[in-house]
């Protein structure tokens, strides 16, 4: 029988009404997700009023490229989540067992091995995309401090990721509120302080990583469930090996492709003067916690599928898509108008001195666009958790692949360089959203139908 250690904290996701359950397990995990950014937003605040625009856009010209070198990690970190909780679903305690420990022992790995990746290669990909010289010195500087954190940061998402497949989303809330509080008190003494710059905000955000994998590692130590973690029994089962590898690589390989591509529309935008990129960086921020916020609930579609594809509920998999289709497009909505009315305000935390007004300007410019259309973006996140859930993630790759990656490059080849303004550099991201959604929602419903028919065949539906 499966077993909890904190029933009040999980969610039943197999049974009962789901409107209600999808909120209860995303608004922790946008909670969640919201404090993760605070660190960023933290670094780039303090960086911009305390060590000037130089500092801002240093920092904001590496966001693209580590998210593009941690994605790969982040992807196997999909896929433990999918295999622990259809194992869940399945009431398979062994199988759960299995996954956290395999989980565990990758998280390591892949940790260690992102961490040398970004201290061998910062300089030179940073070089590559274009990153001004006046910058180049404080962004490497950034990342190599930053990637230090990396095994710690991936140790603590795959453990999160394990205990929200049985949906327990308040736990990793608490123990990353008690982490950014510490970011910040490092952020403002290494900079204001110290006066480290740069160097102040990456080594408070190494910190801040540490001690979260430090919480939630503990934690596990001392559930009472199939989700324990064990020490000494780190190890990799191949079964599950290769589940997590089966969800996890293309689902990595899926961000690297939108990484690619907003690492390629990152190096046009720094062919712009550096108010341009530091309103772009100001901007991109603000926009992180709408898609944060919008991104919880593909989590949510992706957990609530797995956990009802191994439970053999066939029927409630299409009431979990319908349900968090609805619920994304009114959050993105809302948030995005909200960040349109406060834009200028919001914007002008993220700097000071003497080019303030143009800053915000491009910062606006750039906000107008993505705003307007942002909820398309949550709505295709939340049709591709549907499908990884259901364990199509090979598919959503090669969606990815041709609906971010190759649409935009070939934009930026052709649209953007037979015109270089930055609103066609901005409207690629609509465009492949649309394009992207709807080839999604063709294969879904070919993913649905098969799985339907087989389930039929065995009596299942």
């Amino acid at each position: 029988m499966h077993t909890l250690a904190k029933k009040n904290n999980t969610i039943n996701m197999v049974e009962g009404p789901l409107f209600g359950k999808i909120l209860v397990f995303s608004l922790p995990l946008m909670a969640s997700g919201i404090l993760q950014l605070l660190f960023n937003a933290a670094d780039v605040i303090v960086v911009g009023r305390f060590a000037g625009e130089n500092a801002l856009a240093a920092v904001g010209s590496t966001g693209s490229l580590i998210t593009l070198i941690l994605n790969l990690f982040m992807g196997l970190s999909t896929g433990a989540s999918v295999c622990a909780s259809n194992a869940i679903g399945a009431k398979d305690n062994e199988r759960v067992r299995r996954c956290v420990h395999t989980s565990m022992a990758l998280a390591i790995v892949g940790g260690i091995a992102a961490m040398v990746i970004g201290l061998l290669l910062s300089r030179p990909l940073l070089s590559l995309m274009g990153t001004k010289e006046s910058l180049l010195d404080d962004a490497t500087l950034y990342m190599k401090i930053y990637f230090l954190g990396v095994p710690a940061s991936l140790v603590f998402n795959f453990a999160a990721g394990l205990i929200r497949a049985d949906g327990d989303t308040k736990r990793p809330l608490y123990i990353l509120s008690i982490s950014g509080v510490v970011n910040v008190i490092f952020n403002l003494f290494f900079v204001i302080v110290c006066h480290l710059g740069v160097a102040g905000v990456a080594i408070a955000t190494a910190i801040s990583n540490i001690v979260s994998m430090i919480l939630i590692v503990a934690h596990m130590l001392k559930l009472d469930s199939s989700l324990k973690y064990v020490v000494k029994e780190t190890k990799i089962y191949k079964r599950e090996f290769f589940d997590v590898l089966r969800i996890g690589i293309p689902s990595g390989m899926s961000g690297m492709m939108f990484s690619i591509s907003n690492a390629i529309i990152q190096s046009s935008v720094n062919i712009f003067p550096e108010t341009t990129v530091a309103g772009n960086t100001a901007a991109s921020n603000i926009e992180g916690f709408i898609y944060t916020s919008m991104n919880t609930f593909y989590q949510a579609s992706q957990t609530f599928t797995s956990q009802n594809l191994g439970a053999g509920k066939i029927k409630r998999i299409n009431k979990v898509l319908v349900n968090s289709l609805v619920i994304v497009a009114a959050v993105g909505v809302s948030m995005c108008a909200l960040a349109l009315i406060f834009s200028r305000p919001l914007l002008s935390l993220y700097v000071t001195g003497n080019n303030v007004e143009e800053v915000i300007n491009a910062g606006v410019a750039r906000m107008t666009v993505i705003c307007s259309t942002y909820y398309l973006c949550g709505m295709m996140d939340v049709t591709c958790g549907s499908l990884r859930g259901m364990k199509y993630s090979f598919s959503t790759m090669i969606i990815s692949m041709l609906g971010a990656c190759a649409f935009r490059i070939i934009w930026i080849a052709t649209v953007f360089r037979s015109n270089q303004t930055v609103f066609n550099i901005y409207i690629t991201y609509p465009i492949s959203w649309i394009l992207t959604l709807a080839a999604y929602l063709v294969c879904y419903v070919y993913a649905i139908r098969k799985i339907k028919k087989r389930s039929e065949q065995f009596g299942l539906a």
